[in-house]
C-alpha cells in the first residue's frame, strides 16, 4: 500500500505543461555600452523598440505597462521589445530584479552598468541630454528617438506601426 501511495506522489507531475518560462530569469548586465551596440543597428524586418529606464524613476515605471501591453499585443509580429535600465549597481540584486519578478515583467529586461554617460548617450541619439525616460526605436535604416515618456499606449502603439509599416 505505501509503495502504491509512493508511485502515486511521485508521478504526480508527470503529464503536466512545463512551467512557463520567465524571460527575465537571469537579467543580463553589460558593463560597457559596446557590448549593447549592435541592438541599434539591426537592420532587418523586426522593429526594436528599446526603452531607458530605472525602478527609481517615476515616469518611467508610470509607463512600463505600455511596453507590457505591447509586448503581448505585438507578440505575433516582428516587434521585439527591451527595457534597458540604468538602475545603479548596488541595486540591481536588491531593488531591480524583485521589482521585475513582482511585476512579472514580459518584456525583455537588460541591465547597463556604463557610468561613462557622456561617451555612450549620444551614440544612442544626439539629441538626448540623459534624463530618462526615453525610447529609441528602429527597423531596417529607420529610426525615431521618442525624448520622454509616452503619455499612453496608442501613442507607443501608432510610433511601432508606423515603424512596421514603412519600409526598412
Amino acid at each position: 500500500m505505501w509503495a502504491a501511495a509512493l508511485w502515486l506522489v511521485a508521478g504526480c507531475g508527470q503529464g503536466q505543461a512545463p512551467a512557463p518560462v520567465d524571460p527575465n530569469e537571469h537579467i543580463p548586465r553589460y558593463q560597457r555600452f559596446d557590448e549593447l551596440a549592435p541592438l541599434f543597428s539591426l537592420a532587418n524586418d523586426t522593429a526594436y523598440v528599446i526603452n531607458f529606464w530605472a525602478t527609481w524613476c517615476k515616469p518611467c515605471v508610470a509607463e512600463l505597462p505600455y511596453f507590457e501591453r505591447l509586448t503581448v499585443e505585438f507578440a505575433e509580429r516582428p516587434v521585439r521589445v527591451v527595457l534597458v535600465s540604468l538602475d545603479f549597481p548596488d541595486q540591481i540584486e536588491s531593488k531591480l530584479i524583485s521589482f521585475v519578478r513582482a511585476r512579472q515583467l514580459r518584456s525583455e529586461v537588460v541591465v547597463l552598468l556604463d557610468e561613462r554617460f557622456n561617451d555612450w548617450i549620444p551614440r544612442v541619439d544626439a539629441s538626448w541630454g540623459g534624463a530618462i525616460p526615453v525610447t529609441h526605436a528602429h527597423r531596417g535604416m529607420r529610426k525615431v528617438f521618442h525624448p520622454r515618456a509616452f503619455r499612453s499606449y496608442d501613442e507607443l502603439r501608432r510610433l511601432v506601426e508606423g515603424l512596421l509599416r514603412e519600409e526598412g
